[in-house]
């Protein structure tokens, strides 16, 4: 066979990398009778199975390892907030981050809703802990429920965004980064990451042009005078800024540095204005399908195990299409990216 040739996987391969993808383990005894009969590659049977893969407790490896991945999670255990400037976090809160997104993102998976819903669904996971450390009264005890949220906490915690996890995984030990905040936005949701930053890019000032402290707003306009900065740093401060209204574990805040208050307003290179997390979030929204591409490019990897080509880009783009028909809903994703050529088959190293 030709270096760079795509060949068809075997149906025990074909079982296996769905095995992988949907449960990070071996096929079971349903899945392999299939294999050994030579089904698998049959289309509806395939759907079946990722149907029936999918309601399984098992698919829950699903959630644990793509959103540690995508979301940081994965960060948290090594997380270190500074004990003196924020003496509240300890490892329960650290836990506590951990399980309201995976809950969170295991009941739109299972739910079967639209991977919008990420953005926003109107409701999050909470135990007291954790509600306490966002503001919101009425939760008791340490197990978590599903809680619907409203007034002021539905603006501040709907969706991943509002999540302590992923503020804190995107913030500094000491402060917030909203070069951090904004660069998640544009990898992991709008899919234009920027280019890695120059070797010698001098620190922020702490003061500003008058020598009076400065806001961390003030700093990154003051660092963005620099042209060799301001290239990166037009579209990705301003995602990040929405955000100050969280301190660097993911609290609540009105105001910031020397007890200035905070400036969440943001405006895009094209002109477009927006304010805080409920501007960020219609933002998003209203560039739904780039948020969903990037989102199924993310799991077309995740699923095939290597980072997508230029040659998938197609595949990609089409899945993406298709799911948009469908209310973007997860199952349809899912369905979608393994009945695609290229997780069918395997390409021979050139």
């Amino acid at each position: 066979m030709a270096p760079g040739a795509d060949y068809e996987l075997s149906d025990l391969d074909l079982a296996a990398r769905l095995s992988f993808f949907l449960w990070s383990s071996l096929p079971d005894e349903e899945l392999l009778t299939l294999a050994e009969k030579g089904q698998l590659q049959n289309t509806e049977v395939l759907e079946q199975q990722t149907e029936r893969m999918l309601k399984d407790s098992r698919s829950n490896a699903l959630v644990e390892n793509f959103a540690g991945q995508w979301m940081y999670l994965r960060n948290l255990p090594s997380l270190v907030p500074d004990a003196v400037e924020f003496p509240q976090f300890d490892e329960n809160l650290r836990t506590a981050f951990r399980q309201e997104s995976e809950l969170y993102f295991e009941s739109l998976l299972k739910d079967d809703r639209s991977a919008l819903d990420l953005l926003g669904a109107g409701y999050t996971f909470l135990n007291e802990r954790l509600a306490k450390h966002y503001g919101i009264d009425g939760i008791y005890g340490s197990h978590f429920r599903k809680v619907e949220l409203e007034g002021p906490s539905a603006q501040q915690r709907g969706g991943i965004l509002g999540q302590g996890s992923l503020l804190t995984a995107t913030s500094y030990a000491n402060r917030t980064s909203p070069v951090l905040r904004g660069k998640w936005v544009l990898t992991n949701i709008l899919g234009t990451p920027p280019p890695p930053p120059p070797a010698d890019v001098p620190d922020l000032p702490e003061t500003g042009e008058d020598g009076q402290p400065a806001t961390i707003r003030d700093r990154m306009i003051q660092h963005r005078k620099d042209p060799n900065c301001a290239v990166c740093h037009l579209p990705m401060d301003p995602l990040g800024l929405a955000l100050e209204n969280f301190d660097a574990i993911g609290r609540w805040r009105d105001t910031g540095e020397a007890g200035l208050p905070i400036d969440a307003s943001g405006q895009l290179p094209n002109g477009t204005e927006f304010y805080g997390l409920d501007g960020l979030r219609e933002i998003l929204l209203d560039r739904s399908e780039e948020f969903v591409g990037t989102i199924t490019e993310k799991m077309f990897a995740y699923a095939i195990g290597r980072p997508p080509e230029y040659f998938d880009k197609p595949t990609i783009r089409q899945i993406t299409r298709t799911a948009a028909l469908d209310n973007y809903r997860w199952s349809s994703i899912i369905k979608e990216i393994i009945k695609s050529t290229p997780f069918r088959t395997r390409r021979t190293e050139s």
